[in-house]
């Protein structure tokens, strides 16, 4: 990405509407989570923050999704950088509070890490969740501008829990998709990192879409990935993963996270972001800001731009 130029007051933006658009993903996909595809649409196409679901949610009531990444975003804000012991704290007081739901990947990971101090989960076979590459928004973030660096730190914090090849390709995959839509660059550049991941891995070619949203990473990013790119906008992204339900708040978050930083602040609802909780949006954009600000493509700058105002 060298020797391209960004408005830099647009990627600020582009940071915090991916931070906020990947926790109303979550809230608008929660009430239909493990509902299939036609269940939903015998109901009626879901598009509003109702709340329910089988965690009888309140409203725009986010989920573990928007929880574990925040316990990535306040580590990494902490630690000024990428400590893993400290995500992996951070994810284990979060685990001991008892949240309303947490996978149970997630959940053995984060035991091992409590009672043995494991930091790395073993390769497993059936490990090929969704569960890391849902935390990857704020080391996007905060490494925007270096893909070698995203790539290292997205694969240590998810080995935390998910020690599978495809978790790991899928959680890089994203994190580029995110810091290319924060710049502000093209839907043409963003399909170019697809194809070289279905060329890796065949499992994530999404054309044709044949279905499937289930919290298997590879049937994740394939239902966000076409409707992504299908989408004129925001809403009717998210309106469209997250009727195909499955594992609907995940594939939400997910598909929040690059609409947002896609179509930007002013293509999200005001309507589903008046439902959520005020605290929770204010910590999420005041994080988002000061990770990409401390991030290698701003960070950079601003050191240039001290320097050059210092003087020799």
């Amino acid at each position: 990405m060298q020797g391209l130029r960004f408005h830099l007051d647009d990627v600020r933006a582009r940071a915090r509407a991916a931070f906020l658009g990947f926790a109303v993903g979550d809230a608008l996909g929660a009430p239909v989570e493990f509902m299939t595809a036609g269940e939903i649409r015998a109901r009626g196409e879901h598009r509003e923050m109702t709340g329910g679901g089988w965690l009888r949610l309140a409203p725009g009531r986010v989920t573990d999704d928007t929880e574990m990444a925040l316990c990535v975003a306040r580590a990494l804000d902490e630690a000024g950088g990428f400590e893993l012991r400290r995500v992996a704290d951070r994810l284990a007081e979060w685990l001991k509070r008892g949240p309303i739901d947490v996978g149970n990947t997630c959940r053995r990971g984060l035991r091992a890490y409590l009672l043995e101090g494991r930091l790395e989960a073993p390769p497993g076979e059936w490990d090929a969740g969704n569960g890391a590459a849902m935390r990857v928004l704020p080391v996007a973030l905060r490494t925007l501008g270096d893909f070698g660096l995203l790539a290292e730190w997205a694969v240590a914090q998810g080995h935390l829990t998910h020690n599978h090849p495809l978790s790991d390709a899928a959680s890089v995959l994203l994190g580029k998709l995110v810091q290319v839509a924060v710049l502000g660059l093209s839907l043409e550049r963003m399909r170019k990192e697809c194809r070289a991941l279905a060329e890796a891995h065949r499992a994530f070619a999404f054309e044709p879409y044949r279905g499937g949203a289930s919290g298997y990473v590879a049937d994740s990013v394939r239902t966000v990935l076409h409707h992504f790119f299908r989408a004129r906008g925001f809403e009717e992204c998210l309106v469209g993963v997250v009727n195909e339900g499955g594992d609907a708040d995940t594939n939400g978050a997910i598909a929040g996270m690059l609409a947002g930083a896609y179509w930007g602040r002013e293509e999200i609802p005001e309507r589903w972001t008046r439902r959520m909780d005020p605290a929770l949006l204010a910590e999420l954009d005041a994080l988002a800001l000061r990770l990409v600000e401390a991030s290698p493509l701003l960070g950079a700058r601003a050191e240039a731009v001290t320097r050059r105002a210092s003087g020799p």
